[in-house]
């Protein structure tokens, strides 16, 4: 008898053995595998952009791929040159710099090579300072509505990125897993350092080309910052137009494992509330999230970061006062803050920057560089109202 149960015992085993593996089978989740590989080019800051074609159009459009949009947009100049008509709509979007309200072209479509990305809805937004700043044409920025669809690979080292079917997926040895909050937006924890130490929130933005930038708020309200330092007033532009901030440093960042020390952070005034201070402390842009090849999977709501070769670059404390923009293929002096080198050298907003250092290339990349060598001297020829002018000025360091 004992025998005879031993026996049942050992058929039930292996019958509740094998319903459990067929189970397991069935719900086994397909690989995820490679849809297409596209190139990346990175302008100011390590902000990402990306090429893709709208409908059936021909032209190739440059989009901002931008972890802190909640959906997808285009720019109202690149839908007047195709000949679309918006649908009016009372959705709005926030920005540091104001809130508009926006219109939508309905069920389009994106294409990449081999890979058609469909339903997609645009919201329209005039992006023409994004293009001056990064001397760029920007026709559109990518967020939440492709990043949802697909696991997402960006490597700053091959300069390459991967879209892939959802799916399992083995990420990189020696990483670190983010499990961010996520509704559309990724939301992660991070601790800052100065005079005091804070944990908090913080956006997952690789559309801002920062490092880190904290609402005004959460710097007083936390007493942050070392009581001597010294803010530097800067303009900045977002959605609504341009806003004033202050650029400093802050003595630590850290997030999982990963430490950085000495970051040149922004602190703005955050009159549109985009942060919903206390909910978030701020954001950390791409020129933190650069130093790490990174997995969007926001299926499985994880963010993986694996250290590049970038990781150790020197970050940029240089301080001239003033931004270029790239109009009409020519170069323009855009914002100088008052007090800065740039404005005691008598600087002005609109003077067109004709050479930098005997450099008359007109190579907007290559002036934006030569104003990051801090403690270099800078010589600029400068045009205003059809007279030559030659000016001097010493860029600072923020640090």
């Amino acid at each position: 008898m004992k025998k005879v149960l031993q026996l049942t015992a050992l058929a039930t085993f292996a019958l509740l053995s094998s319903a459990y593996l067929r189970a397991q089978e069935e719900f086994v989740e397909p690989p995820s595998r490679l849809l297409t590989r596209i190139p990346i080019l990175q302008v100011t800051g390590g902000v990402v952009i990306i090429k893709a074609q709208l409908d059936n159009f021909p032209d190739t459009l440059n989009f901002i791929l931008d972890s802190g949009s909640s959906g997808i947009s285009l720019d109202s100049t690149t839908v007047d040159y195709f000949k679309l008509k918006p649908q009016a709509s009372d959705r709005t979007i926030r920005g540091i710099a104001g809130i508009k309200k926006v219109g939508f072209l309905y069920n389009r479509s994106l294409r990449f090579p081999g890979l058609v990305v469909d339903s997609l809805n645009f919201h329209v937004n005039d992006y023409s300072s994004l293009s001056s700043v990064y001397g760029e044409k920007v026709d559109g920025i990518i967020g939440y509505s492709l990043l949802i669809r697909y696991i997402v690979k960006l490597d700053y080292d091959s300069l390459q990125m991967d879209i892939c079917s959802k799916g399992s997926l083995r990420y990189p040895r020696g990483g670190f897993l983010i499990k961010p909050i996520l509704n559309t937006l990724p939301v992660q924890t991070a601790r800052v350092k100065d005079e005091y130490t804070y944990t908090s929130r913080f956006l997952h933005d690789i559309g801002a080309g920062v490092c880190l930038m904290l609402s005004q708020d959460f710097v007083d309200d936390s007493n942050l910052l070392h009581r001597k330092r010294k803010l530097y007033p800067k303009e900045g532009e977002g959605i609504g137009g341009k806003v004033s901030m202050h650029l400093t440093v802050v003595k630590e960042l850290k997030f999982g494992p990963y430490k950085f020390r000495n970051i040149p952070t922004y602190i703005f005034q955050d009159e549109f509330n985009v942060t919903s201070y206390p909910f978030l402390g701020g954001l950390i842009g791409n020129d933190i999230f650069r130093r790490f090849n990174v997995v969007f999977n926001y299926a499985k709501r994880d963010i993986h970061l694996l250290p590049n070769s970038h990781y150790r670059d020197p970050f940029d404390y240089s301080y001239s006062g003033i931004e270029l923009y790239y109009i009409d293929n020519k170069i323009y002096i855009g914002d100088v803050a008052e007090s800065s080198p740039a404005w005691i050298a008598g600087i002005r907003e609109g003077d067109q920057v004709l050479g930098i250092n005997n450099n008359l290339s007109q190579n907007f990349s290559q002036y934006k560089i030569a104003l990051q060598s801090t403690g270099e001297r800078i010589r600029m020829l400068l045009s205003r109202e059809g007279a030559l002018l030659q000016k001097e000025f010493k860029v600072k360091s923020i640090y």
